[in-house]
């Protein structure tokens, strides 16, 4: 051999050697690439393996938001894998109610990480150690802006897109398979989330594109909002304005009266919880000042704090306000029939302007027997809504399971003693219920100011009352209230299924008065169950002239067995759950129409076809309802 060939092998050897070593230097490498991730959240939340819940890994600590204040948060991550990338992971946010904190390890969110969701949660600003009312760091400088912004889009929902966003910035999350739920405050932040989409509202209330921090453009891909609020000024305070029926339900001028039991009940607790801003320190979220006026009673109208009040809690604390110029992401919203606080109309508000502006938006419905007081809350309804969430998150999330269907209403009926009825679906909500029951009264009765037994207001209350869905009261007429009765209910009797609709000619000249009204089942042993219940802020009549005006009771899904009877009780107030007026005039009542929606087919007899709705002026029918039905 000669020397040019040894030194041709040589080289040979040479290279040969160089990529052995480079190979070697990335397998030596390889690991480090490849490890579980640490931390998140730019190492604030260490990442530990829990042996106990199938090695999926809780990552726990203290981080900071977008403007420095402190955030106390949650993520858990799948079990390491044994080969391959460790994200980034389609993720799940979850968010806490009303005095809650941020949600740790449980069978929800071990399950969602075992099937290879990162999971997400936080303490809200001003709730547990993100400032709350017992973290040491309150009064501290990470802590000044860390004060209950009541669900502030601009505070409370940006806190979470921020941290979302880093989290896509570390390759933990995918920037645009993020899903969020949550149950009452929590069902809030999802709902303000999924209307927001894409966009995040900066300070002065503008949007502005949602971006993380590298860049990288964000979205929420589906939302699965439980006993959410989508405005917030009328689930606290509603006037009777919202129907079931029309395209758009913006609460209006009038402002209507306190749920005082459910108010009172909350603001007590984020006292002693939260973390309220001092008196007059920030207009936006002056929860203090704002309790004192709204609980002080009439007059409302025309009052500047009032309306100040109002404007702030509609164009800040409200998903129904967020400008919708773009469709929301995908929504699986779920009601209580028994929820005093946020009941179904929060859902179908929202549900028939989305329908109406975008007809192929994905958004249903799911009613139930559950939520905030007086929700029996019955394991097994519990577990088919978890099975609707579950397929809900794995479509859109994974691109796993059939696509669902766009507008589908699922209901399950409120049962006292047994299981529930159901599941009944509809292909919108104006298909929910094909019959109607209906029943009119000529005669005139007027509302006497001080009427109503006490006793019963207690019994129905959700707070005082103990949240009972199924009390009963005595079922004898009260003196001075306006009440009627249907006809008992024959053969297999009938189902409500929707709002209770009340037309009538309505003359109430005081300013500050009310009409409560409550549909009642009457059985034969001469006791009553609450089915469904509404306050209402008449209009102002002048003179002696009645006018025809329409309102509805909050809906339910709820059997009128053979031989009870349905009966509708118009007061000057349900105290303890509804406040007293200040000024309530007699109220006068007549030609009164109650429609009834209900599950079963029109067959003759009780049981028709439904009635053209009453449109006021300002309103249109929502489309469902236009296409007719």
């Amino acid at each position: 051999m000669h020397l040019g060939g040894c030194k041709g092998m040589e080289r040979r050897l040479i290279r040969t050697s160089l990529a052995a070593a480079v190979a070697l230097g990335i397998l030596a490498l390889a690991p480090s690439a490849q490890a579980a991730i640490p931390s998140v959240l730019g190492g604030d939340l260490p990442c530990s393996p829990q042996p106990s819940a199938g090695d999926v890994r809780l990552c726990s600590g203290v981080t900071h938001t977008f403007d420095g204040t402190k955030i106390d948060a949650n993520v858990i991550l799948p079990p390491a894998p044994a080969s391959g990338a460790d994200g980034p992971y389609p993720t799940i946010g979850t968010f806490h109610g009303w005095g809650g904190s941020k949600i740790g390890l449980d069978s929800r969110t071990q399950g969602w990480a075992s099937r290879g969701y990162a999971v997400f949660s936080m303490s809200d600003r001003g709730w547990g150690n993100s400032c709350g009312g017992q973290d040491p760091d309150r009064a501290g400088p990470q802590c000044a802006k860390g004060y209950n912004h009541l669900m502030d889009d601009r505070y409370e929902v940006r806190d979470a897109q921020y941290l979302l966003s880093l989290l896509a910035d570390e390759a933990v999350t995918q920037p645009t398979r993020i899903g969020v739920t949550g149950p009452s405050y929590g069902g809030g932040i999802s709902m303000a989330l999924a209307a927001l989409r894409d966009r995040i509202m900066l300070p002065d209330g503008t949007l502005a594109p949602w971006r993380s921090p590298a860049g990288t453009d964000m979205g929420i891909a589906a939302a699965a909002p439980e006993i959410p609020w989508t405005d917030l000024a009328y689930s606290l305070m509603p006037n009777g304005r919202t129907l079931d029926y029309v395209a758009d339900a913006p609460y209006g001028n009038r402002v209507g009266v306190e749920k005082q039991s459910f108010v009172a009940g909350l603001y007590a607790l984020g006292q002693a919880l939260s973390n309220y801003a001092p008196p007059g320190t920030d207009p936006d979220a002056d929860l203090d000042t704002w309790f004192a006026a709204i609980n002080a009673g009439e007059p409302y109208d025309g009052n500047p704090l009032t309306a100040d009040i109002l404007d702030e809690i509609e164009s800040h604390h409200s998903s129904y306000y967020i400008d919708h110029s773009e469709a929301p992401a995908p929504l699986l919203i779920s009601n209580g029939w028994t929820d005093d606080l946020f009941p179904p109309d929060e859902a179908i508000r929202f549900y028939n302007r989305t329908r109406t502006q975008y007809p192929g938006a994905q958004l249903n419905l799911f009613f139930m027997d559950y939520g905030h007081q007086r929700g029996q809350n019955k394991t097994a309804d519990t577990a088919v809504l978890r099975a609707r969430q579950e397929a809900w998150f794995d479509y859109y999330l994974k691109g796993v399971g059939a696509a669902p269907p766009s507008g589908q209403v699922e209901t399950l009926t409120k049962v006292c003693g047994g299981p529930s009825a159901g599941p009944y679906f509809a292909a919108n909500w104006a298909k929910a219920a094909p019959g109607e029951v209906r029943y009119a009264s000529v005669a005139s009765q007027t509302i006497v100011p001080v009427a109503g037994d006490p006793t019963i207001g207690r019994a129905f209350d959700p707070i005082a009352g103990g949240g009972a869905a199924c009390a009963t009261a005595p079922a004898a007429d009260q003196a001075g209230v306006a009440t009627y009765r249907l006809p008992a209910a024959s053969g297999s009797g009938y189902t409500l299924m929707g709002s209770p609709t009340v037309v009538a000619d309505i003359n109430s000249a005081g300013p500050t008065s009310q009409i409560a009204a409550r549909l009642l089942d009457v059985a034969p042993d001469g006791t009553e169950t609450l089915v469904a219940r509404a306050l209402y802020r008449p209009d102002i009549n002048s003179g002696s002239t009645p006018t025809r005006q329409v309102f509805q009771l909050h809906p339910d899904g709820w059997k009128f067995a053979a031989g009870h009877v349905a009966k509708l009780e118009l007061l000057p107030n349900d105290a303890p759950y509804g406040r007293v007026s200040n000024g309530q005039l007699p109220v006068t009542v007549s030609n009164l129409e109650l429609r009834l929606p209900v599950l079963e087919k029109p067959k003759g007899g009780v049981i028709l076809s439904p009635a053209a709705k009453v449109v006021p002026p300002g309103y249109t029918l929502a489309r469902d309802f236009a296409k007719g039905r």
